[in-house]
């Protein structure tokens, strides 16, 4: 299936092992990742993922194939994303510079997998680890989030999971770094700074940047308050779209990322309203809402997305509402 996984078949590597490209017998390409002989950290990864990939089906989420089980070996067997990761695409030498289209269609998709995580999935599931390498994308730039080996389950009935730490530095959540404790929110963080990444073009964490400006979410913090008080985002945007972006959608993505990042946790939005923001269907009230002025209804209509339809929202003129933003922001 793999040429018995040579190196020329190796997609990547990690912590605790490696993924190939493979073909079944039927034609179909795939993406086996297989575990480390001997690592008990990853035999905990390789059985989470398995029991949580199992409970969801999602376009926007890596769709498990099968797994195997023999003696010490250990292999998940993914379809076959064809287009790399995000973290390629924007971080990569000598590639061609992503388009603006391609940045907000990439954050719409991922927005709606990890929603349905969050929303549609019971238990609800928090992924713990979303990162741009974890977006795969196909030749259309789709998105789907991948690697489940840390995800966790969460009962409705609790407010937040105790854990220990696992994730990548730069992405994580203050309150999951500094306590373990997990929530949802969590993830809303971490696909702040994927936003953030995806804006400014910037790594979560760049050592080769001037000192004090290698965290990207404490050098984007004046720079997004700057933007959304101006509507200027010339200090902000990634200097290589050359101002190819539609102002509007930039806005959004950027009021968006501004309330992922916010260090209290439930400050922070839930993922639905970050979709229904990056989607055109909702507005600044409804990234606070829940927080202050109201609580979201949320309804899945057949098998699509859950849709949110906002109970307190306030209709506020925009200066006050670039106001609110940071007031909610930096609590």
């Amino acid at each position: 299936m793999t040429h018995g996984f040579s190196r020329e078949n190796l997609l990547g590597e990690g912590g605790f092992g490696c993924v190939y490209k493979g073909w079944l017998e039927d034609g179909r390409v795939v993406a086996v990742k297989q575990l480390k002989a001997g690592s008990g950290q990853g035999e905990r990864e390789f059985r989470a993922e398995v029991e949580i990939i199992s409970r969801v089906h999602h376009r926007h989420l890596v769709s498990l194939v099968g797994y195997c089980i023999a003696d010490s070996d250990r292999s998940l067997v993914y379809e076959f994303v064809p287009n790399n990761t995000l973290e390629h695409h924007l971080h990569g030498r000598g590639l061609p510079v992503m388009d603006w289209g391609k940045r907000l269609k990439i954050a719409i998709g991922s927005a709606r997998g990890l929603a349905y995580l969050h929303e549609d999935c019971h238990p609800r599931i928090i992924h713990r680890d979303i990162k741009s390498a974890n977006i795969l994308l196909d030749n259309f730039f789709e998105a789907q989030v991948a690697d489940f080996g840390l995800a966790k389950l969460s009962n409705d009935t609790n407010t937040h999971v105790s854990t220990r730490v696992m994730g990548t530095f730069g992405y994580m959540a203050p309150e999951y770094a500094s306590s373990g404790k997990l929530t949802d929110r969590s993830d809303v963080f971490s696909f702040g700074v994927v936003l953030l990444e995806l804006i400014t073009g910037r790594k979560p964490v760049d050592p080769s940047q001037p000192l004090g400006d290698e965290s990207l979410v404490e050098w984007a913090r004046p720079r997004l308050v700057h933007a959304l008080e101006t509507g200027g985002f010339e200090e902000l945007v990634d200097p290589r779209l050359e101002g190819n972006y539609s102002k509007g959608e930039m806005f959004r993505m950027v009021e968006a990322a501004a309330a992922c990042v916010r260090h209290s946790a439930p400050k922070r939005p839930r993922m639905v309203q970050v979709l229904r923001a990056l989607d055109n269907e909702g507005d600044l009230p409804d990234l606070t809402n829940g927080v202050k002025f109201g609580r979201a209804r949320c309804s899945n209509p057949g098998n699509n997305l859950p849709t949110c339809s906002s109970s307190g929202g306030w209709p506020l003129a925009a200066a006050i509402q670039f106001r609110l933003l940071w007031e909610l922001w930096r609590l």
